[in-house]
Parts: C-alpha cells; structure tokens; sequence
C-alpha cells in the first residue's frame, strides 16, 4: 500500500501551470505601478515615486480636488525589431498613479524634480479651512 497518491499527470500540471508555456518568448504584459511613498510634515506633503528610466518631459502630475494624478510614458524604440529576442522584460508603456493627499495642498506653489529614477513632489499645504459647526433641527412627525 502507497502512502504518497499517485497522480500521473503532475508533470503536464505543472507544464500548463507555467506562466511562459504557450509563449515562451512573449512573457505575460503586466500593468505595473511604480513604488510610491507619500508623507506629511507640518507644514507640507513630500510624495517621491520610483519611475527609473522615464524622460521628465514625459511625466504629467497633476492636482484636483486633493488627488494627485501622475502619469508617464517611454516610447518603445523600433529600429531593433529584427534582432531575434528571445525574452523581453525592459519596461515600456505608460503608467498612471492617482492617490488621495492627506491634506489640501497650496496647487500653484508644488514643486516637482526629478533625479537618479525618483520623481519628488513637495505640495506645501494650505491653511486649514475652519470648521463650521451647524446644528440641525430633527422635527418629529
């Protein structure tokens, strides 16, 4: 009596659970988003993303109603397609991150530089707006 099952068709499970055995050459395109990290100090908001590789120039941020919204691209250089690849991982493509800020943020005073793969936004933070207290009334029927 065998105490391990015996399962015939391990192996071919295994060929077919492979991400790469139909298309070996053309592994699978994943949207990728690039790392972010965001903090909050008194008096602004410091997010830095990791986009390595990206031209400034091609590199949107953008501010509305407290979002920030980044997007980039890299254009895919085609004099080399005859060059007889067999597996392609360098990024190309275009990306887009949109995340909430934790506080509003002065829009016309962000700053945004880039350098060695790290594009670094500083939004100095706005006056905090008073909060209003309104009592309401609840008239019963």
């Amino acid at each position: 009596m065998s105490l391990i099952p015996w399962k015939p068709f391990s192996d071919l499970d295994k060929f077919f659970s492979d991400d790469d055995w139909l298309f070996p050459v053309f592994p699978r395109v994943e949207l990728v988003k690039p790392a972010m990290d965001i903090k909050e100090t008194d008096k602004e908001v410091i997010a830095e993303v990791e986009v390595p590789g990206f031209d400034p120039e091609k590199i949107d941020v953008l501010i509305e109603d407290d979002i920030l919204r980044i997007k980039g691209s890299v254009d895919e250089k085609r004099e080399e397609k005859e060059k007889g690849y067999w597996r392609r991982e360098i990024r190309r493509g275009s990306f887009e991150r949109m995340v909430r800020l934790p506080a509003a943020v002065k829009k016309d005073a962000v700053k945004a530089t880039y350098e060695k793969g790290v594009l670094k936004i500083v939004m100095p933070k706005a006056a905090a707006k008073p909060l209003s207290k309104v009592k309401i009334q609840v008239k019963g029927k």
